[in-house]
């Protein structure tokens, strides 16, 4: 049995996500939890792994059960007056039973959890991701409690020209400016969706969606965009950078605290199991 979980987490005090040696990371509490409720040995396989520091309110994964670890979900007991539970029901439980362990005012919860439709896989099946990013700057001024989730900049920010470089960037590219390079990996992206806007307090905030993301793609996309927003860069600018697919010091990877996966897409559930395996077949060939 496989089963989907939503997550959401404060990025601040985690490693990332993925389980390391010795280090508190998301995967490795969530794991954690899973064991103390259903015992074994989980293994969560997330729809994009974030990097230390960055938060989530829309993050996705999945866990596929063994038989002793789907008894123990389905012999919880119940309220005879409710009838006899499914495993859907059970699954609906399960994320308040995780929640439970980590504790009240945890940095992590799961906010949702299902039985995943057949041929779910919340990494192989998403086709597009979305993030936000937050700054506070001059304009804004310091609000202490935003500490955590918003990226402050000593100016005062032009979100025009910041909405114009990050339209200009937006299709299929290779974002080898943009992203940390990693051995035989691939820059090529599909960007859905770049723009900015300021929120009701005058944060600056921008959304962000692709088919999928590399290295530090986003808080790079962000840089190129705040040096617009000084006047250190043009739109053109940003947009030559991308097409040179070369690094530059102009180009700042802004703070991990600013960034938050808000939402994962997936295909309808007759899709699901295609779209897995089309991803597969591209991540082999790459």
């Amino acid at each position: 049995m496989r089963i989907r979980l939503d997550i959401a987490y404060d990025g601040t005090h985690f490693r990332g996500w993925a389980r390391q040696p010795g280090l508190r990371t998301v995967q490795e509490t969530l794991e954690a939890s899973l064991a103390r409720v259903l015992g074994g040995d989980p293994r969560l396989v997330v729809a994009g792994r974030t990097d230390a520091g960055v938060h989530a309110t829309g993050q996705v994964a999945h866990v596929d059960l063994d038989d002793s670890q789907q008894q123990r979900m389905l012999a919880r007991h119940a309220r005879p007056a409710a009838g006899i539970p499914t495993a859907d029901d059970r699954a609906a439980a399960l994320a308040a039973r995780m929640t439970g362990v980590v504790g009240a005012y945890s940095d992590v919860a799961v906010t949702h959890s299902r039985v995943a439709p057949a041929g779910f896989d919340a990494r192989f099946s998403a086709v597009w991701r979305r993030y936000e990013y937050r700054i506070g700057d001059t304009v804004t001024g310091y609000d202490p409690l935003e500490r955590h989730r918003t990226t402050t900049v000593r100016a005062a920010l032009d979100a025009e020209a910041m909405d114009a470089a990050a339209r200009a960037l937006i299709g299929l590219h290779d974002f080898a400016a943009y992203c940390k390079p990693r051995e035989e990996a691939t820059t090529i992206r599909t960007l859905l969706e770049f723009d900015w806007h300021r929120d009701d307090l005058g944060v600056l905030v921008a959304n962000v969606k692709a088919d999928a993301f590399c290295h530090s793609m986003v808080r790079a996309l962000v840089g190129g965009c705040v040096a617009v927003g000084e006047g250190r860069l043009d739109v053109e600018d940003v947009v030559d950078i991308r097409d040179a697919q070369e690094r530059v010091p102009e180009v700042k990877v802004l703070a991990a605290r600013g960034l938050t996966l808000t939402e994962v897409g997936y295909p309808a559930d007759d899709l699901l199991a295609g779209r897995a395996e089309q991803t597969r077949a591209r991540r082999d060939r790459e």
